[in-house]
C-alpha cells in the first residue's frame, strides 16, 4: 500500500508563510506569529489543518495547533512534573515505582500549542533515548518495574525499525507485564496506521508475546474522525488495547456537553478514558489554556452526569512533582479533595487531603 501519510508529513506547515497563507493573515499578525514560531516550533500536517473550520478564529482545532500570542505571556515552568530529577540517564525516567518511561524522540506529527514537553518537542534533543541496551539492562536489575513507557515527542514518529528495536528488547523482560506506547498519532495523522502494513505486523507480532496498550490523547470529538476510527479499528485488530488522556483545555473541552460526548465516544468505538489531565503551568502554555481548579471539577461533574458508566471511570488528575494527584471533589466553595493516585513518594501512597483554594488557582505549590 503506499504510503501517502509521509508524503503529509514531510508538507506539514513549518513557517509562518504557510501559515499566513492558511489563514489570510495580516502582515502584523504574521510578523507576531513568526516571533512566537522562533521560541516553539510550529508542524502542522494537511490532514489536521482539514479539520479547523477556518471562518471561527475561536475554533477548538485551530487552538490546539496554530500559534497564539498568549504564548509569550509570563509565568510557567519549562518542567512542572520533576521529570529531570527522576532522569536515571538520557532518555529514562524512573518516577513511579513500577514504571520506566523512555523519551524516544523529539518529534511530533503536530506539534500541539498545550504541549508539556514545550521545552524539547521540535527543537531540544538532550534528553531523547540513546542507550537502549542500557536501558534495558537498568529495567532487568529493577524487578520492580513491570512495565514500559515508550513516549517523546511521539513515539510512532519513531521509524519501524526503532519500534521493532524496543519491542525485541522489552518483550524479552520477564518482569514486565506490559508495554506502552504514548502517542498521538491516531488523532493527528491516522494515516501513519492505516496506511503502514509494516508497522501493524510488527505490532501484531511482538503483541503476541507481550501485551502492548496505546495510550493515545482526544481532546474534542470532531477529532474522533473517520480516518481516525480507521486506525483505532486497524491497532485493536493487531491485538492492542487503547486508552486515552484527554487535557482539560480552556477554549477547546471546557464545555460539559463537549466532555460528556467525547468520553461517551471514545467508549463507543472501544477507547477507554482514563485520565482527564488538570492542564500544566507549562511555559508558553499556562495563561493560554489551565482552568481553575474549581470551575474544573464543576465541568466534569456535570459532564459524568450524562457519561456512560464505562466513561465514568475516568480519573480528573494532575501530574505533580510528588505524583499522580486525583482532583476528587469539593467540600465547599473553597475546600477541594485530592487523593494521591500514584505517588513517587512511599509516605504520599494512597494519601487523601483537603486543600483551601483560591477562586482562580490553577495548580499546587511544591509542598502538598
Amino acid at each position: 500500500m503506499e504510503q501517502k501519510w509521509k508524503d503529509l508529513w514531510g508538507e506539514s506547515i513549518r513557517d509562518v508563510e504557510g501559515v499566513k497563507q492558511f489563514l489570510n493573515l495580516t502582515e502584523e499578525e504574521g510578523r507576531q506569529m513568526g516571533e512566537i514560531m522562533e521560541r516553539y516550533p510550529v508542524c502542522i500536517n494537511s490532514y489536521y489543518l482539514s479539520l479547523i473550520n477556518k471562518d471561527d478564529v475561536k475554533d477548538p482545532i485551530r487552538k490546539m495547533c496554530i500559534p497564539d500570542i498568549h504564548e509569550f505571556s509570563e509565568g510557567g515552568q519549562t518542567d512542572t512534573s520533576g521529570e529531570t530529577e527522576n532522569t536515571v540517564f538520557q532518555g529514562l525516567q524512573h518516577k513511579y515505582r513500577q514504571t520506566a518511561l523512555i523519551l524516544s524522540t523529539n518529534q511530533c506529527a503536530m506539534y500541539c500549542r498545550h504541549c508539556f514537553r514545550k521545552r524539547m518537542v521540535g527543537s531540544n534533543s538532550d534528553e531523547i533515548a540513546r542507550q537502549l541496551p542500557a536501558m534495558a539492562d537498568y529495567i532487568r536489575s529493577h524487578k520492580e518495574i513491570n512495565n514500559v513507557l515508550i513516549s517523546g515527542g511521539d513515539s510512532f514518529m519513531n521509524s519501524n525499525e526503532v519500534i521493532e528495536k524496543y519491542l525485541q528488547y522489552f518483550t524479552e523482560i520477564p518482569t514486565l507485564d506490559f508495554i506502552r506506547f504514548g502517542t498521538r498519532i491516531p488523532v493527528v495523522l491516522p494515516q501513519r496506521i492505516t496506511e503502514d502494513e509494516e508497522l501493524i505486523r510488527i505490532l501484531k507480532s511482538y503483541n503476541e508475546r507481550k501485551q502492548i496498550i496505546i495510550v493515545t490523547q482526544f481532546n474534542h470529538p470532531r477529532e474522533l474522525t473517520k480516518e481516525a476510527l480507521a486506525a483505532v479499528k486497524t491497532l485493536k485488530d493487531a491485538g492492542c488495547i487503547i486508552r486515552n488522556q484527554t487535557v482539560l483545555l480552556k477554549g477547546v473541552n471546557d464545555a460539559a456537553s463537549v466532555m460528556k460526548e467525547l468520553m461517551n465516544k471514545l467508549v463507543s468505538y472501544g477507547v477507554i478514558p482514563y485520565y482527564i489531565f488538570q492542564c500544566r503551568p507549562v511555559e508558553g502554555v499556562k495563561n493560554q489554556f489551565q482552568i481553575p481548579f474549581t470551575k474544573g471539577i464543576d465541568i466534569i461533574e456535570e459532564a459524568k452526569k450524562g457519561m456512560n458508566g464505562q466513561a465514568k471511570s475516568v480519573r480528573f488528575v494532575l501530574s505533580h512533582p510528588t505524583g499522580k494527584i486525583e482532583i476528587a471533589g469539593k467540600l465547599t466553595d473553597n475546600e477541594v479533595i485530592f487523593k494521591y493516585h500514584q505517588a513517587k513518594y512511599d509516605k504520599d501512597q494512597s494519601r487523601i487531603f483537603v486543600k483551601k483554594i483560591k477562586e482562580e488557582q490553577c495548580w499546587l505549590d511544591e509542598e502538598v
